[in-house]
Formats: structure tokens, sequence, C-alpha cells
């Protein structure tokens, strides 16, 4: 009996087709997770149209079918990802950078499902916040932070978390001097977990008075909300700082990693069945689950219609501060350059024929009424 396929030769798109109306009898699944699960099973089949590529030397033909370009799709974030590292290069600061994680107890993981947005929101915006007013109190200047949301661990279950980047320095209040972090020391880490705990409870009080909580079923009893802060307040929140980096283009190439990466991507799946899916999880370690399950997990992290998991602060949300702090950078620190060797970033491709060489020509292909069949046993 031959083994089990090798990781790589897998797709989520063949579980979403498989299994999908099994999910749907199961779980009531909101209109963005539909949308995602729809995108995800057309990427890149007949559903979606495309072109026949065709060489008019040898006559060789093959289908190339449209992407979905969904942001949760597996597939469709490899070109996004580097076009967006492409336009980073204007808004990094050629200075040491340090990566900051700041993540909620586990208690808040339940509220952050049943209302999401709120929930990020207030997240993102307290991680935020930390950094820009510690930077105004201890260095006595503006900073620059880009934040990234991710929702989930490496079992694709749900842990919301935002990973920040932030510049080792900054512009005095005075906008004349360029102020440095030390190298291996941003902030304290306990200041800013308290920091982050008093403003994310704010901001969930706010939400509570603003009836975003309604329906929640831990809050049918009067003194849920106020049970549920009490028990955090009285939890460490936990801000992990890993130590600088030395140059603006190790930061590029360490934050593209994080920008478009989704749940899982195809080349963790290692083998896949009717009863089973089995993945990669961190380092040797493998997760196996049963495929209606793979796929809940999945969709518990498609973001709320609209919402932007990337956001930008400081220096890096103006563009004239930042060139003013930019000019009193130190010179031998001050240029981050594209390197010449790298090609220009394009949708298009010229293709050739792999028989005899020629260009190969496209002609566009029909949209089909229907996804392919699935290939899953």
């Amino acid at each position: 009996m031959p083994g089990p396929k090798r990781a790589g030769r897998f797709e989520v798109a063949e579980i979403v087709r498989a299994h999908r109306a099994e999910l749907e009898s199961k779980h009531t699944l909101s209109r963005e997770q539909k949308r995602v699960l729809t995108d995800i099973g057309n990427c890149r089949t007949a559903a979606l149209g495309g072109h026949l590529d065709r060489c008019i030397d040898c006559g060789y033909e093959r289908p190339s079918y449209n992407s979905c370009r969904n942001r949760h799709c597996p597939k469709c974030q490899a070109l996004a990802q580097e076009k967006w590292i492409e336009r980073q290069r204007e808004r990094m600061l050629a200075c040491r950078y340090f990566h900051v994680v700041f993540t909620m107890p586990k208690q808040l993981r339940p509220l952050g499902a049943f209302a999401p947005r709120v929930v990020y929101e207030a997240l993102l915006h307290a991680a935020s916040r930390t950094l820009i007013e510690l930077a105004d109190t201890r260095l006595k200047a503006t900073i620059g932070v880009t934040t990234i949301l991710h929702t989930w661990t490496r079992k694709l279950t749900f842990h919301p978390h935002a990973h920040a980047l932030v510049s080792g320095g900054g512009l005095s209040h005075d906008g004349k001097t360029w102020r440095k972090a030390r190298r291996k020391f941003l902030f304290p880490v306990k200041v800013m977990g308290l920091l982050l705990r008093g403003k994310i409870m704010d901001a969930l009080r706010i939400a509570h008075r603003r009836g975003d909580f309604e329906g929640f079923e831990d809050f049918r009893d009067p003194e849920g909300f106020a049970c549920l802060l009490r028990s955090v307040a009285a939890l460490p929140w936990h801000v992990y700082a890993k130590t600088s980096f030395s140059n603006g283009e190790q930061v590029l190439q360490y934050l593209g990693r994080y920008t478009h990466r989704v749940g899982i991507s195809n080349s963790r799946l290692l083998d896949v069945s009717a009863r089973h899916i089995t993945f990669r999880t961190k380092g040797d370690g493998a997760e196996t689950i049963t495929p209606v399950e793979f796929l809940r997990r999945l969709v518990q992290h498609v973001l709320p219609s609209g919402f932007h998991k990337i956001r930008h602060y400081g220096l890096h949300a103006s563009a004239d501060k930042r060139a003013q702090a930019a000019a009193l950078i130190p010179l031998r620190r001050r240029v981050i350059k594209k390197k010449s060797s790298e090609p220009a970033l394009s949708d298009f491709t010229v293709f050739y024929c792999p028989h005899c060489g020629a260009t190969l020509i496209q002609e566009p292909l029909p949209l089909a009424r229907a996804p392919p069949e699935s290939i899953a046993a």
C-alpha cells in the first residue's frame, strides 16, 4: 500500500470543497466566513476563469486559472506580501528596530470570538498607545510603530495577539534631534503589560456600556462582565520584546513574514483523507483532527469585513515627520536601498514554452459555473 503524500502535495482548497457542506450542517457561519470558503474553494480553478497559455511554434497548451485574491487564501499572499515589502521601504527608518508581542489573557478569548471587531480594535489601539505614550515620557520622542494582528497558534486554535515593529529611537518633541533607545532595551515589559491591561479594560468597559456584547452568554448574569474584568485584572499580562534588529533591511524581511501570513499554508499539510487531516505544528510536532474540526478552526480566524489588521502609527504614519527624522539619523545608517539585482514585482509575467522555449501567448478562458470536483478521498 502506498504511503501518505509528502507535505506540499495537499491543498486547503481540496478540504474546503470536500467538507464544507458538513461543516455548515454542524456550525453556523457568518457571511464573511462563507465568502472566504467560497473564494478558497474556487481559487485558481475554472470557476474564476482564466486564460490558455499557447505556444504558436509547437502547439503546447496549458490552462492558467485566476486567483481569488482573498487575504485569507493560502495561495494568494506571496505576491501581495512582496509588494507590501516594496512599499514599506519608503516607510521604514534606517535605524534599529524592536519586535514586541502583546498578548491578552486566555479568559478574554471567548469574548474575542463573540465580538472580534471590538476586541481586535481594543488590542491594536492599546498596543500602539502603550508604545507611543512610553516613548513620549521615557524618550521624549515620537517613534515609528507598525502593528500586525494575528489570531492563531500553530495548531490553528484561537489566540489573538499583536506583533509590533518599533523603531529603536524617535524624533525629539522639538523636532531637532534623533533620540536613540538603548541597543538591547526598549521599555520595561512589566510596565508595558500594566499599560496594556488598563487600556484594554477601559475599552471593554466602554464597549459594554455601548451594548456591543449584547447576547454574549457569559454576560446573561448581571455580574458576568464585572466578574470577567476582576479575573483578568488579577492576572499578569504578558508582553514579549525581542532584541533589536541592526538595520532596516533585516526588519523588512522579518516583518514580511508576518504581514500576509494566514492561519495555515498548504506546505504544512502532511496527510489528508476523508476522516482526518494531519498538519505540521511547531518544530517536528503534528496535529491530527477531523476535516470538519480543521475547517472550524480555519474559519474562526476570518477577520471582520473591512478590518485593517496592519496599522501604522507615529513616524510610520506621517511622511513629513518621517522625512524629518530620517534626516537626523547618522549618515552611515540613513539609507535603505533595494538591491539592484532584485527584479521589479509585477502581476504580469512572461512565460516560455517548456518544450521549445518560444514565448507563450494567452487566450481568455470562459468562466465555469462551478468549481472542479473535489480530489479528496
